[in-house]
């Protein structure tokens, strides 16, 4: 076989078993060699959208008093078509961090949405950013008591819940709903999807881990993955080596 054919083998082979791991990494830095052309990914220059803030409940499960909190979301609707055309709503299901790191960082969403005339949805998972329960991360954190209604459960509510206040709000209890997210929020779509069937059409879960259970799954599958994948990228770091 040809040496660039063994090579051009090599980085296919390489570029398909490193794919799962490079993908879970929603930031992709610019590459050095267009240097001074190179403009920096933050949502000032990519993405459009507007703060808002919802009234949420603690505690979807329960007939007690609870205090609600602020729940924060990220909204455009800058490509949306409108509910007259049945519009879609593409809806983040947040993971667990700062909303907005999220919405930077996964483009494909933002890439897509102007295709089908979609409205954009970015939501924060409740304990995190500024979606604090309690008034402050001090108190959210502060015993087992007060991060009791830190649960996927929970979470998956709260994003039902502002679905249907949103599709309320804009008149659009017709438009299809569907799910995004990667990761944890990967899996959080796709158990919503599962959830309430009623509230969405779809989900496309990247990454997500939906199995990863010890009763499920050996523990240790995940680093069998990640052992393999660094033992064909040092191979193949090896043959490149050899031929150049």
């Amino acid at each position: 076989m040809p040496k660039p054919m063994i090579v051009s083998l090599i980085i296919s082979l390489f570029l398909l078993l490193t794919s799962q791991v490079s993908d879970a990494f929603f930031f992709k830095p610019v590459p050095r060699f267009l240097n001074e052309y190179a403009k920096p990914r933050t949502r000032r220059n990519l993405y459009r959208y507007e703060t808002r803030n919802f009234s949420q409940t603690l505690d979807h499960f329960s007939f007690s008093y609870h205090p609600k909190f602020q729940q924060r979301y990220l909204i455009s609707t800058e490509n949306w078509i409108g509910p007259a055309r049945m519009g879609p709503i593409f809806f983040y299901c947040g993971n667990e961090g700062d909303i907005e790191w999220f919405a930077a960082n996964t483009g494909f969403v933002w890439e897509v949405a102007p295709r089908f005339g979609a409205m954009v949805v970015f939501p924060e998972h409740r304990y995190y950013g500024e979606s604090m329960p309690f008034g402050s991360q001090e108190e959210a954190y502060k015993n087992s008591t007060s991060l009791a209604y830190l649960t996927a459960e929970q979470a998956l509510a709260d994003y039902a819940l502002l679905l249907t206040e949103l599709k309320r709000q804009f008149s659009a209890e017709a438009s299809p709903v569907v799910l995004f997210g990667g990761s944890y929020g990967g899996m959080l779509a796709a158990w919503m999807r599962l959830k309430y069937p009623h509230i969405t059409v779809g989900a496309l879960a990247s990454s997500a881990p939906i199995l990863q259970f010890e009763d499920l799954v050996p523990p240790e599958t995940f680093y069998d993955i990640v052992s393999n994948n660094f033992r064909v990228c040092l191979l193949a770091i090896y043959i490149l080596d050899y031929f150049y």
